[in-house]
């Protein structure tokens, strides 16, 4: 993956009215942290952070960050969260985390499928797209944009697991060999397809009547429950009563 360039600038406003200041100076406030640095607040451009998530091809964004007065002139982060307005998507806060050219990262990529399943173009089948993402270790350099899958030779009953997928050079895929990513599942019989729509069609006329008829009942049997077990309490009371009163009496 190709590294983009991202002027930084250090941010010593960090209470909640100097945020405000911050977003009137076209900014957005950010953080960098990683394994062998302490967390730095920075401040960065908000519409260059916007065109680099916006017109970004992956879901992982690597950054090559020249932080102003910085002693290292670039360091470079993957980017690691972003926080946005719930109603306007407006850009809030970036997190990066700093990691090396030589160390493997773990980062999570969609899985895409090319071709047309030979289950589904000649047999009826329905390709299923079980896991949409998978877990991959690599260098920052070789994380891939995503998974690709070729499912042309998938007929029905077939299935392709992680075991089975060959990932690009550098990348290892990790996660359990054997859970499903694709199959082609079998096509709906004209008995599966006409029980489905009985069972979701509505009750008939008469099975709603019998219904509230027989809720009504119930309604009234409780309804004459209650006056019965109110009474029952009171005997049980003045049961309980009755030895302190013969207690007095003697």
């Amino acid at each position: 993956m190709k590294s983009v360039e991202l002027k930084a600038y250090p941010r010593t406003l960090v209470k909640r009215n100097a945020v405000k200041k911050i977003y009137s100076q076209g900014r957005i406030p950010a953080v960098i942290y990683g394994r062998h640095i302490k967390p730095q607040n920075l401040e960065v451009n908000s519409k260059e952070v916007e065109d680099l998530v916006h017109h970004s091809a992956s879901e992982n964004l690597l950054v090559n960050l020249s932080i102003e007065g910085d002693p290292n002139p670039k360091r470079l982060a993957l980017v690691k969260e972003i926080q946005q307005h719930p109603l306007t998507r407006k850009i809030l806060h970036v997190d990066f985390h700093e990691v090396s050219e030589t160390e493997k990262v773990t980062v999570v990529v969609p899985i895409e499928t090319v071709g047309e399943a030979v289950g589904v173009k000649t047999g009826g089948g329905i390709l299923e797209h079980v896991l949409h993402k998978v877990k991959v270790r690599c260098l920052p350099k070789d994380i891939p944009e995503a998974i690709t899958i070729d499912v042309t030779n998938l007929d029905v009953g077939k299935a392709i697991h992680i075991g089975d997928i060959v990932p690009p050079a550098g990348v290892e895929i990790i996660g359990d060999k054997s859970i499903v990513v694709v199959a082609v599942a079998a096509p709906i019989t004209e008995e599966e397809k006409a029980a489905t729509e009985a069972a979701a069609a509505p009750l008939a006329a008469d099975q709603v009547e019998m219904i509230k008829e027989k809720k009504e009942e119930e309604g009234e049997e409780k309804a004459g429950e209650k006056p019965a077990a109110k009474a029952a309490e009171k005997s049980a009371e003045k049961a309980a009563e009755k030895p302190a009163e013969k207690e007095k009496k003697k």
